[in-house]
């Protein structure tokens, strides 16, 4: 895998400030079909928030969603990459760190997203793994 980190990441980027509730988060990952949305102030990134931090960060600690913000539940240590550094740098990252999702920033700005399933499919393109047949396939609804 000698590919760059651009050449794979999704660039359809779903952003929220830290001032969003935890309801309009949960409706654009709905609308979104997405788990994660990443947080940003002033256009930085300075956060991601999961649909995981939604269940056990908010609902499991009876927090109101419509009067919660992001910042009470998101995670601000953010591991992230860059988008011209190899797709092999962004493996290490994501078992190093446990990370299903791996945020692309150039100069502290957002410009896409590396998940698990990408990496999966890369690797069916390079080495021909039956995974990424799992990892294409289109979510539940």
């Amino acid at each position: 895998m000698s590919h760059t980190v651009r050449e794979i990441m999704i660039k359809q980027l779903v952003t929220v400030e830290l001032d969003t509730s935890l309801q309009e988060a949960a409706r654009k990952m709905r609308d979104a079909g997405i788990g994660d949305v990443l947080v940003v102030e002033d256009g930085r990134l300075c956060g991601v928030v999961t649909d995981r931090d939604l269940v056990v960060r908010a609902m499991a600690e009876g927090k109101d969603p419509e009067h919660t913000a992001v910042r009470a539940v998101c995670s601000t240590a953010v591991v992230s990459i860059g988008p011209d550094d190899d797709v092999d740098r962004a493996v290490t990252l994501m078992r190093q760190n446990a990370l299903r999702r791996l945020p692309v920033t150039e100069d502290g700005h957002p410009v896409g997203i590396v998940s698990l399933g990408d990496l999966a499919i890369e690797l069916e393109r390079d080495c021909g793994f039956a995974l990424a047949d799992i990892s294409a396939a289109l979510p539940n609804t």
